[in-house]
């Protein structure tokens, strides 16, 4: 338990974690990474979905892939994982004692789905007034659309975020196209873990915890932005645009000699450094395009003659020309380019953590720097049940012979 209780932000803090995929994972493993004990519950034999979402699978130390997918392993480190059947009374009655002695509840199951277990906020507030429970869902505990089941591909779609992402009508390759990764689900872990240590800090004024509903579809819209904002306040419904900006020129990608180069203008000043960069400074005081409201209003003229441009030369020895002069920009990387980079390097974006069918393995680092309470690497993504007895010993005082008997049971 050693490893568990070195000090973190979060240190102290439990979390019984009963939900799976992504975005419930995602805001348990932030809170464990921060320090929380997070115990993630998960079903005999099968676990987690996305443990079976592969290839690809981590390898062993002999090169065989191993039953460990990448997608599991991105989302659940530092968790301590707990196999127990809820379809069962005795598992019911073993996840109330957990959350009896937990700070904090995830769960994103269907509105409803818990109740019938009496693992529902009502059931488990009556036995822990200070538990925090959070409820993560497609569409929220409320609205016509409670009921249904709700997933990221979805609800980029439903919420907004495909009608501005894509080529523009018109041009080849039109049509909406979703985010590369699951962002609404990311996002919604990211809310979930604001809104979890907000229930928190007011627990400690007033002792008591509290339910937490957030919905998938919610934060899409509230993730819109500047573009929500754009059609509320100037009633114009925004189009998709491609790479480009809808209140910035230029701001987007742009052909070069050997590839594609991200120019990223967000001033006056910027766009004259670039004209002289570009050997052209007669642009710079040009009426049309003197001003960001002139560009934008010229954008077609602009983007047409900037392109005509950037393709005389190298995406290298663009960027090495616009940074020596102030201006943003930057290549669009590939994967095995974003981890090459000498400033991702830098800031150990990549590390690796022992793993105990594996050896060792790659993760992405978590982004949060902290002076006082760093985040620490304690523990890799856990395989299926590996904490069973260790947790049901700290958590519920259950000594070995016990835990012996609920597995011959099949509870655990």
């Amino acid at each position: 338990m050693d490893e568990f209780m070195r000090q973190g932000a979060l240190s102290g803090l439990r979390v019984l974690d009963l939900s799976r995929v992504l975005a419930g994972p995602w805001a348990s493993q932030l809170l464990a990474d921060l320090g929380a004990d997070v115990v993630k519950v998960e079903r005999p034999r099968a676990g987690d979905d996305t443990r079976a979402w592969g290839p690809p699978w981590l390898s062993d130390a002999e090169g065989k892939p191993t039953s460990e997918s990448a997608y599991y392993l991105s989302a659940n480190r530092n968790k301590r994982s707990v196999t127990i059947d809820m379809a069962q009374a005795e598992g019911q009655a073993l996840i109330r004692q957990l959350a009896s002695q937990a700070d904090i509840v995830l769960e994103n199951f269907k509105v409803g789905g818990l109740a019938r277990y009496g693992l529902d906020y009502a059931s488990l507030c009556a036995i822990n007034p200070r538990l925090i429970y959070c409820s993560i869902t497609g569409f929220g505990q409320t609205g016509p659309y409670a009921a249904r089941a709700g997933y990221d591909f979805l609800i980029q779609g439903m919420g907004g975020l495909m009608s501005l992402t894509g080529r523009p009508d018109g041009s080849p390759g039109e049509g909406p196209v979703k985010v590369g990764v699951a962002l609404t689900d990311i996002m919604t872990g990211l809310y979930s873990t604001v809104a979890v240590l907000a229930a928190v800090a007011h627990r400690e004024r007033s002792g008591r915890g509290q339910h937490i509903d957030l919905a998938l579809l919610d934060v899409q819209i509230a993730a819109l932005a500047n573009q929500a904002a754009n059609y509320l306040i100037g009633g114009e419904v925004p189009r998709r645009m491609g790479n480009a900006h809808p209140n910035i020129v230029p701001y987007q990608d742009f052909p070069t000699a050997d590839g594609y180069m991200i120019i990223a203008v967000g001033n006056d000043s910027q766009f004259a450094n670039l004209c002289e960069a570009l050997d052209r400074p007669q642009w710079a005081r040009d009426a049309r395009f003197r001003t960001n409201p002139q560009r934008v209003k010229h954008r077609d003229e602009l983007v047409e003659a900037l392109r005509g441009v950037t393709l005389t030369r190298t995406t290298a020895q663009w960027v090495s020309m616009l940074e020596a002069r102030g201006v943003p920009c930057g290549p669009i990387n590939r994967m095995d380019q974003v981890f090459a980079d000498p400033q991702v390097q830098a800031r150990t974006m990549r590390l690796e953590m022992s793993h105990p069918v594996a050896g060792k393995v790659p993760l992405v680092a978590n982004p949060i720097r902290m002076s006082e309470t760093p985040v620490q690497y304690r523990h890799a993504p856990p395989t299926l049940g590996e904490h069973t007895e260790a947790v049901l010993g700290e958590w519920l005082a259950l000594d070995a012979p016990q835990v012996a008997a609920l597995r011959g049971r099949g509870v655990v």
